[in-house]
């Protein structure tokens, strides 16, 4: 199992990936018990947009899948907050939107390649030493900004009516929760794929809620299987020749079987 860290590649795809199931069980943890759990998957396809107008302009696909992605997370707050509109169905119609757009502009653009397709479904191939600085700065910020807050983004969750009445700022929190689990999606699209970042940042927290525990022991139980999904989707991708994403989800779905069956007994 060891000799494939002989590999540069696959050196640089671990250590991004872990950082990358820290930053997608942690986050994920919140959005979830906030019942925003759709919110990844229409950020991920957002974040797609990104992709397609760096490979289409020649600009750099990571950074402005990350602009992209930051945009449409303040543009479903504000609509949610000032709009009156459900969050359901924000999240459906920025979905299909940004999906729309991605494939028109891909389209006309002729961007239908490899490239494009290490981001739909992600790549251990892919992954450069710059993707995992930028991955490495971006997402400790990340993560440090979680933990500072967690408190606050926990009592959010819990009850916002509440939290608004003790003197939280909602709202700022609000923004900056969406921004970070924006950034985080667009960090990741290179080896999960920003058709299946979703499942990495929902799954192992749904996984965790099954064994009915208080919320700390719940993010770790959700860190810890991200973790595992991680390192054993990648060390199938490599020995099967896999997209690394999908193998990734794979790990993780079944996990998730396994919770159940095991917390149904």
């Amino acid at each position: 199992m060891l000799e494939m860290f002989e590999y540069d590649f696959m050196q640089r795809a671990f250590l991004a990936g872990m950082i990358i199931a820290v930053l997608a069980s942690v986050s994920g943890t919140f959005i979830v018990l906030r019942r925003y759990s759709m919110i990844s998957e229409t950020l991920a396809h957002s974040a797609l947009v990104g992709v397609a107008v760096g490979l289409v302009a020649g600009l750099n696909p990571l950074w402005m899948a990350v602009i992209v992605s930051i945009l449409s997370a303040w543009l479903i707050e504000y609509l949610r907050a000032h709009f009156s509109l459900y969050s359901d169905a924000v999240l459906a119609i920025l979905l299909s939107g940004s999906l729309a757009i991605a494939v028109i502009i891909v389209s006309l653009g002729g961007a239908f390649n490899n490239s494009l397709f290490s981001y739909l479904f992600g790549s251990i191939l892919s992954v450069s030493g710059a993707d995992v600085i930028t991955i490495l700065v971006f997402g400790f910020l990340c993560l440090g900004i979680l933990l500072l807050f967690a408190k606050e983004f926990y009592f959010i969750a819990y009850d916002e009516e509440v939290a608004k009445t003790s003197g939280i700022k909602v709202k700022l929190l609000n923004f900056l929760l969406v921004s970070i689990v924006a950034v985080i999606i667009a960090l990741s699209i290179r080896v999960v794929g920003s058709l299946l970042i979703g499942a990495l940042m929902v799954i192992p927290t749904v996984s965790a809620l099954q064994y009915r525990q208080g919320f700390v022991r719940t993010l770790l139980i959700s860190l810890f299987f991200a973790l595992f999904s991680v390192a054993s989707g990648m060390t199938l991708s490599f020995y099967f020749s896999l997209p690394s994403g999908a193998t990734i989800v794979l790990s993780v779905l079944v996990v998730f079987i396994i919770s159940l069956i095991v917390n149904k007994r």
